[in-house]
């Protein structure tokens, strides 16, 4: 078995008593630990903060409303081209995403006091 972005099999040995004591070794031969980890490499490289998640959200949220905006504004202009259900739901998911930021934000700012009034 091969991973695509890593084109050799790796196995990660966590007890000694588990898998035998010889050295692992792919399939070509070379012992696994001169492999360096893709795996740990690729995390590194795609590992973000909370904010960039919370930022991310946000963005997603926003661009949500703007294209209900857009929807409500086709369907002024030329009702014909818009389904009125494409609108609706378009709506109830900008409606949603609101709501969910609206929980989220109170919770961080509640979390905040409660961390603050601890002190």
């Amino acid at each position: 078995m091969t991973i695509p972005e890593i084109k050799t099999l790796q196995m990660n040995r966590t007890e000694a008593a588990h898998t035998g004591v010889s050295k692992l070794s792919d399939i070509a031969g070379a012992p696994l630990n001169s492999i360096p980890n893709a795996a740990e490499n690729s995390v590194e490289r795609t590992r973000r903060s909370f904010e960039d998640y919370l930022v991310e959200a946000f963005q997603t949220m926003n661009q949500q409303q703007i294209a209900v905006s857009d929807l409500q504004q086709q369907v002024i202009t030329d009702p014909e081209s818009v389904d009125l259900h494409d609108v609706t739901i378009a709506m109830s998911k900008a409606r949603m995403s609101l709501n969910l930021a609206q929980s989220v934000i109170d919770r961080l700012v509640q979390g905040w006091s409660e961390i603050t009034t601890t002190r």
